[in-house]
């Protein structure tokens, strides 16, 4: 019965994500298209409402299909109390759950993950900080955004 059940729930599941995954990009690319900025300036107004609740919930529905359920104790630490999170130690796709838990906040990232087809599309829209391995400024770079997304008085989505 057992097997049954895993070619029965397995191509299903995997639709139900293809099909989730598929609503994330569209919503993304609708919030970037012709965007102010860029990237340099942060996203307001229902483009960013439209990420932040949007995204959030799909990812969040996405992972039900996997088959977990998170449930958040306590209360979630707001932009003024904390612009940056730490989540680590980023060894496993489950970063996203804690992405979708809080808002869908800005990330750093490589910059070679933003040219990936559907995917690279969904990261832009956080507005990462991209970091690029080849240039050896790089990570000063890399802390001066991030120190100016953090001082921003809220103008950035948290940065995680």
């Amino acid at each position: 019965q057992t097997v049954l059940q895993g070619i029965i729930l397995l191509p299903l599941r995997a639709t139900c994500i293809a099909f989730i995954v598929l609503l994330a990009w569209l919503f993304a690319s609708i919030a970037m298209f012709r965007r102010p900025g860029k990237g340099s300036v942060p996203l307001k107004g229902w483009r960013r409402r439209m990420i932040k609740t949007t995204l959030s919930r799909l990812i969040r529905a996405a992972f039900f299909v996997m088959g977990f359920q998170v449930k958040v104790k306590g209360k979630i630490a707001s932009l003024p109390e904390a612009p940056i999170f730490v989540a680590a130690p980023h060894s496993s796709f489950f970063d996203a759950i804690i992405c979708a838990l809080t808002g869908m906040p800005s990330i750093v990232s490589r910059a070679e993950n933003l040219s990936s087809p559907v995917f690279g599309t969904i990261l832009s829209s956080l507005q990462p900080v991209s970091v690029s391995r080849q240039d050896p400024d790089s990570r000063k770079n890399t802390v001066t955004e991030i120190t100016k997304r953090a001082l921003s008085r809220g103008e950035w989505p948290q940065v995680q």
